[in-house]
């Protein structure tokens, strides 16, 4: 092309878009738009020369579609012009805030980033890829361009690479097909499916297209031969009405031939006849009742293809009586049968035909729909700009970033490395050291932001501290790092204890409960655990223990004489002695209390029972208090033996959580398998809220077993809770 020929086309250009903007643009927004024009000419000038690519016409041919097919105004225009100048290089958001201000650089922004987010996955996560484009949006007119960006690349899927048909076949698939239709741009939508259908289903789309035209002519005699008894019953009772009859678009039949599973002679409704009644509001009802009730007189209807959304509209808005009858021929043909005002409404959609958050929007997210939408259908030419209708101001509390593989993962708003990290698994936020965010070292307390592609570097020597607790803001990062370091303080106690009793034996003091209750109450602390763990990171002294327990005159404390320890006989069992006990009181025999179940390793004590020998129950038992203050003088000291791994008792645990396919198998199997328990019976409930309670009954060897289980079913994911059982009131 010769540079006459060039500048003659650029003009033409020129004044395609002043023509298409004459109606609403005002004179101090002509400069603006000339500069803009002028700025993406010279931005593509090089190219252009240098390859004989017209990058500006793509550039208004994008404007020409928001203005002619999206009714947007001037700001969009400049904006559609300037969608594809940012590189960071030679133009920058800044040098487009200087030049053009800063609802430009705002709109110019945002379609930029847009345009950085890796879609390979979209298929995948469709729903949070659209609430992620609204998400890094600050302006709804983003979204709209690159609507209209797509819609022209579509129709000129031909020329371009096989890298950015992959690409944006997904995108219209999984985006913007939805978003048009969630907008109520139907006429889009229909395009854009039609588009798609035509190059990833060629012949499928070429097979319909063939049928369609071979019966064309037949189509639209056999549409005017069904409408005519109608006109004339409708015209016969005084109707003022419009009738339209087509045939249904090739997408919209291939759909149905898909999900009825029927070949294309098949479809039910390869037609569609539209009756749009002129009535009042407070008739339109009843006259569309009126219709139907004529149009079934005439023809035989299917009552299972009646649609009635008069009496209850569609969370959209629209109303309308939909049938399908059999025509001449048996064919069958769909009818929809609306009042003007209807059909009005169906064209043009409500605000709440999209929904930005699942189950319903804001009050002020559905007015600013409401009046968006609107000013996009206005036949009027009616901009954005002129109301202030055009700010997003949506999903403030989320924020959505990519995994390495492309997974888009939501979190809520101020999320950050270490979260995401428990996001994806529970080892992956333990040992989590800090990530690589958009290529860039920074720390676990990193605060991530919308778009960001996030690779977490893990340590085997990182381990979860309770300071983290401060800075994550998910619950479940927050969740496992409880429990993560209540295991380790657990296993850190452990070993305080041996310390401690290894100390006492040292010194010749009996390892009590009497003697831990003194020393938690000298530190003022709340539980033994929290002793035994302060002694093993030693933060309590043991050397100064013994000076604590010397202050105290109790005769428990003192060394205790030796004594013959005699072993008690179950009474039910021959196997070996389990129990011993301090005084000689003789061959008793003893059983287990079953208000308590007591295990081995449980703090305990034994009752004696008239004719029954000697009743263990837990120190915790509901009947202890009782038993201690009526009859202390039955009371006797019982102690366990050192345990013995053939020997097993009962206790029920307690799980609930979330109640989700193979939990239960996951659970089971940890109990059965990975430790060995023999399980007695099993109780799950499922609750309304998708949650279950289950009770295991089980035989284990002793606490430190029974914990060993509970710690194991606590990393099971989605259970919540996992509690020893300590009554049968309990259990029931």
């Amino acid at each position: 092309m010769s540079q006459v020929e060039t500048n003659r086309k650029i003009i033409k250009n020129y004044s395609d878009i002043l023509r298409l903007c004459r109606p609403f643009l005002k004179k101090k927004e002509l400069p603006v738009l000339r500069d803009a024009f002028m700025f993406v000419l010279d931005h593509h000038k090089q190219d252009w020369e240098a390859t004989g690519e017209e990058y500006l016409y793509h550039s208004i041919e994008v404007a020409k579609i928001a203005l002619q097919e999206l009714n947007l105004g001037t700001t969009t225009v400049i904006c559609s012009l300037l969608h594809n100048v940012v590189d960071g290089e030679r133009v920058t958001v800044k040098t487009i805030k200087e030049k053009f201000g800063d609802e430009v650089a705002v709109i110019v922004e945002g379609y930029t980033k847009l345009s950085l987010i890796q879609t390979e996955k979209i298929s995948v996560h469709s729903g949070n890829f659209r609430e992620l484009y609204l998400s890094l949006v600050k302006d709804i007119r983003v979204i709209l361009i690159k609507l209209a960006h797509r819609l022209f690349d579509m129709r000129n899927f031909g020329n371009l690479s096989e890298i950015q048909k992959k690409r944006y076949i997904n995108e219209v698939n999984h985006i913007y097909i939805p978003i048009a239709h969630r907008l109520g741009l139907y006429h889009i939508k229909a395009e854009l499916e039609e588009l798609w259908l035509k190059n990833v289903k060629p012949d499928i789309f070429n097979s319909i297209a063939k049928k369609i035209r071979e019966s064309k002519k037949k189509q639209l005699v056999y549409i005017q031969d069904f409408i005519e008894p109608i006109e004339k019953e409708l015209t016969k009772q005084g109707f003022e009405f419009e009738i339209k009859g087509r045939p249904k678009s090739i997408h919209s039949i291939w759909r149905k031939m898909k999900k009825q599973n029927v070949e294309f002679e098949q479809v039910y409704d390869l037609f569609a006849i539209r009756i749009i009644i002129d009535t009042d509001k407070k008739n339109e009802k009843a006259d569309c009742w009126k219709v139907y009730s004529i149009v079934t007189d005439i023809y035989q209807p299917n009552p299972k293809r009646l649609r009635d959304w008069i009496t209850t509209p569609k969370a959209s808005g629209y109303e309308s009586l939909h049938t399908t009858v059999m025509g001449t021929n048996g064919k069958w043909v769909e009818v929809q049968i609306r009042s003007k005002r209807m059909d009005e409404v169906a064209e043009k959609g409500l605000a709440a035909h999209w929904k930005y958050k699942e189950g319903g929007g804001k009050e002020e997210q559905e007015e600013w729909m409401k009046t968006i939408r609107s000013v996009i259908e206005n036949p009027s030419g009616s901009s954005l700009e002129k109301r202030d209708v055009a700010k997003i101001e949506l999903y403030k509390d989320k924020i959505f970033v990519f995994t390495p593989e492309g997974d888009l993962k939501k979190l809520p708003a101020g999320a950050t490395v270490l979260d995401f990290a428990y996001d994806i698994h529970t080892s992956v936020g333990d040992m989590c050291s800090g990530a690589k965010v958009n290529n860039k070292n920074v720390p676990i307390r990193y605060e991530l932001k919308n778009g960001d592609k996030v690779e977490i570097i893990t340590s085997k020597t990182q381990k979860p501290k309770l300071d983290w607790l401060n800075f994550v803001v998910t619950n479940k990062a927050k969740a496992k790092i409880k429990r993560s370091v209540k295991e380790e303080k657990y296993q850190e106690a452990e070993l305080g204890k041996e310390i401690l009793r290894r100390k006492l034996r040292n010194r010749k003091i009996q390892f009590t409960d009497s003697v831990v209750d003194k020393l938690i109450k000298q530190y003022k602390l709340k539980s033994s655990i929290d002793l035994y763990y302060l002694i093993a990171i030693e933060k309590i002294d043991v050397s100064n223990i013994k000076k604590t327990l010397e202050q105290d005159d109790s005769k428990e404390l003192l060394p205790e004489p030796e004594k013959e320890q005699k072993v008690l006989k179950p009474m039910t069992s021959n196997e070996d002695d389990a129990m011993v006990i301090g005084d000689d009181i003789g061959n008793l025999n003893y059983e287990l209390a079953k208000c308590c179940n007591p295990i081995s390793g449980d703090a305990v004590f034994g009752f004696v029972t008239v004719g029954k020998g000697i009743t263990i129950h837990r120190i915790n038992c509901p009947n202890a208090a009782q038993l201690l203050s009526k009859y202390r003088y039955r009371i006797i000291d019982v102690k366990w033996r050192k345990s013995d791994d053939t020997k097993t008792y009962l206790t029920t645990l307690r799980v609930t959580g979330e109640d989700r396919m193979g939990i239960l198998s996951n659970i089971t199997q940890i109990i059965s398998n990975d430790l060995k328990v023999n399980m007695v019976s099993l109780n799950v409930e499922s609750k309304n809220d998708r949650r279950f309670d289950g009770r295991f009954k089980l035989r284990v060897r002793d606490t430190g077993h029974l914990n060993t289980l509970i710690h194991k079913i606590l990393k099971v994911n989605g259970v919540e809770k996992a509690v020893r059982l300590n009554s049968e009131v309990e259990e029931k």
